[in-house]
């Protein structure tokens, strides 16, 4: 098993397959994706190596991340190959949505069983706004779809001043009949955002105490869950799950590691630094892999500063998918 010297055990990979994204969120990408660097993002198997190599040391869930994964044709490939390494039992994917109706099954039927859609309103103009993009009913569309499919889906939302309030009392008739768990994100600053984040970052906390004055339950944490701290009620089909990484002790229950889309291992979202396995990935070697991930866990900081303002190498989140 895979532990940093703070006893941290990581079940969980992060693993980005490109950097492109073809939405213009407010918060990541508002110009639009810029092409700043060469697109050499790994193969399928190198991304075999890598999932082999971390199922062997424990690791059971491995989420599928971009910028937008879709953008990659033999996605249905990757998750192919990660659902059937011995050891990992789950498989998700991260995505925007923009054609998930049309692709979703072939996703299922490759052996996915999580899914997150990243829907940061249910008002179509709010949406439109926030993404660049005329998507919400489609997107809306595929999440139906998965969920008869039988996956577990989640929605992520990122809370930003202008939309939160009108967020949660649209979500809350939403989670009524659908079987959801929505996760409310608070916004992150990264290495672009510095003027929109102090303008438009919004605590989770007064959120939280509003679910549980409505009488909404925490819920157990699970080995392999992500950092959200997620909440049920009897009377909803769906869940609420607050990602509040300005929380204290939020590093705390940290069970993930992340692989960018170009190879590098990062021990966390803000680290200063990527490290390289790319050459180890070139060739194969799952035990050299698994060797080289074993002696830079040692390198993983308690926290990830951001309270501090530092924000590592991350200029905005579709450089690693969050």
């Amino acid at each position: 098993m895979l532990q940093d010297k703070f006893g941290r055990r990581f079940h969980y990979l992060r693993l980005s397959i490109t950097d492109v994204c073809n939405f213009r969120c407010s918060y990541c990408l508002p110009d639009g994706y810029q092409c700043d660097s060469p697109r050499d993002f790994l193969e399928l198997d190198e991304i075999t190596t890598v999932v082999k190599a971390f199922a062997g040391l424990g690791t059971s869930k491995i989420r599928i991340t971009g910028g937008e994964p879709s953008l990659r044709k033999d996605l249905p490939e990757i998750i192919k190959t990660c659902a059937g390494t011995e050891g990992i039992k789950e498989v998700a994917v991260t995505t925007n949505g923009y054609k998930l109706p049309q692709m979703i099954d072939a996703w299922a039927e490759a052996g996915l069983t999580n899914l997150n859609v990243s829907i940061d309103s249910l008002d179509p103009r709010q949406f439109k706004a926030i993404t660049g993009h005329d998507k919400l009913q489609t997107i809306l569309q595929g999440v139906d779809r998965a969920l008869a499919l039988g996956l577990k889906v989640k929605i992520n939302s990122v809370l930003l001043k202008p939309y939160s309030e009108a967020l949660l009392g649209t979500a809350l008739d939403w989670l009524k009949e659908v079987p959801v768990s929505l996760r409310l994100i608070e916004l992150m600053q990264t290495g672009d955002n510095h003027d929109f984040f102090n303008a438009n970052h919004v605590s989770g906390l007064p959120i939280k105490e509003q679910l549980l004055a409505l009488g909404w339950q925490q819920a157990e944490r699970k080995v392999t869950a992500g950092p959200a701290q997620e909440f049920s009620h009897p009377d909803y089909a769906g869940r609420i799950g607050l990602i509040m990484p300005y929380s204290k002790d939020f590093c705390s229950s940290c069970n993930r590691l992340r692989v960018s889309a170009t190879g590098n291992l990062h021990l966390c979202l803000f680290a200063e630094q990527g490290l390289p396995l790319r050459p180890l990935l070139k060739e194969g070697d799952v035990a050299a892999l698994q060797a080289r991930l074993q002696s830079l866990m040692g390198k993983k900081e308690a926290t990830h500063w951001l309270h501090e303002g530092f924000t590592g190498a991350t200029k905005q989140l579709a450089m690693l998918g969050g």
